[in-house]
């Protein structure tokens, strides 16, 4: 094979890469702006609860500095089990709210938390109310919520990257 067809034959499949990749990216957003269609926009519901620590948490004051990633999971979530370990990991440098929904009474998330290692503050949604308030019908959902407006909304598995992408841009 000449080095010219070897070329030729390398942007062919670079372009193909990148073609591909385009129409993905446009496939999930069309996704999450479907699956988003019943979730709260614009100003974020009131959130002034208590973590499952005995946190007084205030989503709109602690959302006026920086913004707040919010995660609504589940413990019995398949997909929540793949994104948790990431929003463990952003919690260490990112503000991070997550709301646990119909997972049970506080003793049992607690539990799931300190066998799964994760350390992110954790509101217990035990009767779904929280989640209903918000418009969330499928978990994962992550939202990021800036001076107490929701900037970003998915739902699904998304990656540290997606998540830290959505706090950058928010």
């Amino acid at each position: 094979m000449t080095e010219n067809k070897i070329k030729r034959t390398w942007r062919s499949r670079f372009k193909s890469v990148l073609i591909y990749c385009a129409f993905l990216l446009v496939v999930t957003w069309g996704v999450d702006l479907w699956r988003a269609q019943s979730i709260a926009s614009g100003k974020a519901p009131g959130l002034l609860t208590m973590s499952i620590k005995g946190e007084k948490i205030d989503l709109t004051a602690i959302s006026q500095d920086k913004p707040v990633l919010v995660y609504f999971w589940a413990t019995w979530c398949s997909v929540c089990s793949s994104v948790s370990p990431s929003v463990d990991f952003v919690s260490n440098n990112m503000q991070v709210i997550t709301v646990a929904l119909s997972s049970g009474n506080d003793k049992r998330v607690q539990q799931y938390l300190n066998a799964k290692n994760y350390d992110f503050t954790v509101i217990n949604d035990s009767k779904g109310l929280i989640g209903r308030a918000w418009g969330i019908s499928l978990t994962p959902t992550l939202m990021v919520i800036d001076k107490g407006q929701i900037t970003s909304v998915t739902t699904g598995f998304t990656s540290p990257f997606g998540m830290w992408a959505r706090m950058l841009l928010s």
